[in-house]
């Protein structure tokens, strides 16, 4: 609940209205749906379902609202009421730039049931493509006489963000003139993707065979959907003609699925961020200052209330139609590319309390508020708003944080994983286009996280064993994998193998949104506390830093050899700065850059800063050189951990330092921390786009990665695990190399009769293989199945793989490189 300053009415006005039948009809509804079913969390299903704004057939507003904190505190069914808010014709909400706009403002009375107040309104505005559509949400005058204000958690619509009223929208339309109906009508006819029972016979969405994660944030300078979609339109144009595609786009080909980096609302800023502020309401009229939200944020700090929607943020025209044009976008490439979307429905920024039923919450959390799985009505909510998200037509589902889905025992007094809540969510049934499908279910899961030892008990298996048609986040892609230090291919062996004996299901590589992250947080200046920095990999942190998250023989192992769905990252594969990025935390936002500080020895160069182009607002503190900002970001994250983040201690250190940062005429205070920390958000978002790294791109190592990306395209039976006539290892004792190799034949269901020999060195000094010694060398495990010698011939060599020209000859394998054979048997 929200206060505002609009005064309360007790009477419809002439320019909305209930209609009385229609609202008689749906309360009569509601009393079926709760005596027909014994099950509170059953009837909630259902009625969830029409909760928020529908337009109906005769093209009024059918609305709904779950209000059990007004029904609890004693709120007068007679004081509350739908506030309407119809905009101008010509308001365009794609415009970032804030303006006073005059809504007409209505206030209609609803019908109350339960804990539900619900009503059909006659001349709400549906918002389409070409137009914004009424606002609306509740409100009410509390006891003590302030003007309460409740959002709407099942909007599909918020273009002025989640804390401004949502929009009354006409998502039936968005849905009949998508422009890849055809994509989803073939999914009812398509054999090959119709399921087992367990999905009731309905198609669910098959695996892809390899995938590439996406920030949408910083894709492209646009920063939106729209800027997204018109990259995958320009790649279509040029695979449907003649023309070849740039070094940059074919970054982001070659693969059969993207994953999308959360699009749902988040949590803004109160000091900083002013999308929607009411100046004046009247009985008809509401002033409010608007714009289009413009949060940096890496999309994970949601606060779960229009979950349904899109994140404003990214919509540049402000209509919720960009998410379903990039869809259409994708599916109607000549090759159709699946879209998966990052669910992160297991936790909410604090700030979301702000705009949910207390119910829907637990208590505080890890990431937040943790949310409430056992409340009936709050489980519910949360399966129907994954349901109309989804609807926006993607084909598969990451959920992140699946470990973190946890609710209170008051038995034991403890905690258990929610996995009932995680199979109700593996249940959920889309409908796009007229047809009904499930899509691909993937689930990040590192229990027993976070453990103190959950590192070495995790199986990564605990939700593949119970959905047969799940996958999950690998070991080697969960959150904490640092391959920029030396000996990690060595000490994650253990890992690796089991993608090969189990990891059919899981979606493996090292490098995403978290893993690179991880990596720039490493402090490169502190000695014997971790394993050192891999000193083959490059001649400067950032140089190592790229090759460590692609790099051929990284990119071989996992899109030429080993089981499962490998995973790229957009950022790594452009070889792009990618840091932590969130400007909406007031009260915790130089914590979070202070945490950063190594952002800078792994990712910025001397002349990446000495570029106009970059960290221009902080250069305007007076930072000149690469160096002085490293000394001032070390000390800002010494002082921070130190005075456990008291500003004005931290800011009473940084005052005797020799910086450039801090006001001529006195010390530095928490003021001057915060307009700092915001000018690192903003720098480090742009630093990061990568449309900036567009001709940065090398030629060769651009095409070796696509062709390691097709030739698993052309093998989806690479996805299987190894069998017994299979073989992977590692050559030891390792001699100053990791050596892995190994040796894979297509099974006999397979279109191809062919045997693959994979060689790659990690990680160490250069080391000479050939079909011969690989063979010679599993001759030595009694375990190995007999390796041939003859026959073979290079299908993959990494550049820098010396002698690969023939057949059979003896290829020298730098650091990171790496050798695929191929033969027929």
């Amino acid at each position: 609940m929200n206060r505002d300053s609009a005064p309360d009415r007790r009477s419809d006005s002439p320019s909305c209205r209930s209609l009385d039948e229609p609202t008689a009809e749906l309360l009569a509804w509601h009393r079926a749906v709760k005596s027909s079913h014994e099950d509170d969390f059953a009837a909630a299903t259902e009625l969830t379902t029409r909760l928020g704004a529908h337009l109906t057939d005769e093209g009024n507003a059918a609305v709904g609202f779950w209000t059990p904190d007004l029904v609890e505190a004693g709120v007068p069914e007679s004081a509350v009421f739908l506030e309407i808010l119809t905009p101008p014709e010509d308001l365009d909400p794609g415009v970032a730039d804030a303006r006073e706009v005059t809504f007409d403002r209505s206030l209609v009375s609803l019908e109350r049931a339960g804990e539900y107040h619900w009503g059909v309104v006659d001349g709400m505005r549906p918002g389409t493509r070409e137009r914004l559509g009424s606002l609306y949400r509740l409100t009410y005058r509390s006891e003590e006489g302030t003007v309460e204000t409740v959002a709407d958690p099942f909007a599909y619509s918020v273009p002025f963000g989640p804390f401004a009223p949502a929009e009354f929208y006409d998502i039936d339309r968005l849905d009949e003139t998508r422009a890849d109906r055809n994509y989803f009508e073939a999914l009812g006819t398509d054999a090959e993707r119709v399921a087992t029972a367990e999905d009731d016979g309905l198609p669910r969405i098959e695996p892809a065979t390899s995938m590439l994660e996406i920030h949408p944030g910083t894709a492209t300078d646009r920063g939106s959907l729209a800027g997204l979609a018109a990259v995958y339109e320009s790649i279509g144009e040029a695979q449907r003609g003649d023309g070849d595609l740039d070094a940059w786009q074919r970054n982001f080909v070659g693969y059969d699925a993207l994953q999308l980096m959360p699009v749902e609302p988040l949590t803004e800023s109160e000091d900083s961020h002013t999308f929607w502020r009411v100046e004046a309401a009247t009985e008809g009229e509401l002033r409010a200052t608007v714009a289009r939200p413009e949060p940096l944020n890496w999309g994970y700090d949601i606060v779960v209330s229009a979950f349904s929607a899109p994140n404003p943020g990214l919509l540049e025209s402000g209509r919720p139609d960009e998410l379903v044009d990039f869809i259409a976008a994708c599916h109607r490439l000549p090759r159709p590319i699946k879209v998966v979307f990052d669910v992160a429905l297991g936790h909410a920024d604090d700030r979301g309390a702000e705009l949910l039923a207390d119910r829907f919450v637990l208590g505080p959390g890890m990431y937040g508020k943790h949310l409430d799985y056992t409340e009936p009505t709050a489980r519910a909510a949360f399966l129907e708003l994954q349901r109309r998200k989804m609807d926006f037509g993607a084909d598969g589902i990451r959920v992140d944080g699946a470990q973190d889905f946890t609710s209170y025992d008051p038995e034991t007094g403890e905690m258990y994983h929610d996995d009932e809540f995680l199979a109700e969510m593996d249940r959920v049934v889309q409908e796009v286009a007229g047809t009904e499908y499930r899509p691909w279910m993937i689930y990040e899961d590192g229990r027993p996280w976070p453990r103190e030892d959950w590192e070495l008990a995790s199986s990564y298996r605990a939700l593949t064993e119970q959905h047969p048609h799940a996958f999950q986040w690998s070991p080697v892609t969960f959150a904490h994998n640092t391959p920029a230090l030396l000996t990690f291919w060595a000490t994650k062996w253990w890992r690796v193998r089991e993608i090969g004996e189990f990891g059919s299901r899981w979606i493996t590589g090292v490098a995403n949104h978290d893993t690179v992250r991880r990596g720039t947080q490493v402090d490169p200046t502190t000695a014997f506390t971790r394993s050192p920095i891999n000193p083959y990999l490059g001649e400067s942190h950032p140089e190592t830093l790229e090759e460590a998250y692609d790099n051929a023989a990284a990119s071989m192992l996992f899109h030429a050899f080993l089981p499962g769905v490998p995973m790229d990252f957009a950022h790594a594969n452009m070889r792009a700065p990618w840091g932590f990025v969130r400007d909406t935390d007031d009260t915790w936002k130089v914590k979070v850059v202070a945490e950063e500080a190594n952002f800078l020895h792994w990712q910025v160069r001397e002349s990446d800063f000495a570029d106009e182009a970059f960290f221009e607002r902080v250069k305007s503190f007076g930072f000149e050189s690469l160096s002085d900002l490293q000394t001032f970001m070390n000390a800002l994250a010494a002082a921070v951990d130190v005075t456990d983040t008291d500003l004005d201690a931290a800011a009473a250190m940084l005052s005797v330092l020799d910086s450039p940062f801090g006001p001529s005429d006195g010390d530095l205070s928490p003021a001057d921390l915060d307009a700092y920390a915001d000018a690192w958000m903003r720098d480090v978002h742009e630093f990061s786009t990568l449309d900036h790294w567009r001709d940065e791109q090398g030629d060769r190592r651009i095409r070796l990665r696509l062709r390691t990306r097709e030739f698993r395209q052309a093998r989806e039976w690479l996805r299987g695990d190894l069998r017994d006539d299979e073989y992977f290892t590692y050559r030891h004792p390792t001699e100053g190399t990791v050596l892995y190799y190994g040796f894979r034949r297509a099974p006999p269901e397979a279109d191809v009769d062919e045997e693959l020999l994979f060689a790659a060195n990690m990680e160490g000094v250069a080391v000479d293989v050939s079909p011969e010694s690989l063979a010679a060398d599993a001759a030595a495990d009694a375990n190995a199945p007999p390796i041939p010698t003859d026959g073979w011939e290079p299908a993959l060599v990494a550049p820098g793989a010396d002698g690969a020209g023939g057949p059979q000859s003896t290829v020298t394998l730098e650091n990171a490189t790496a050798v695929v054979w191929r033969r027929d048997p």
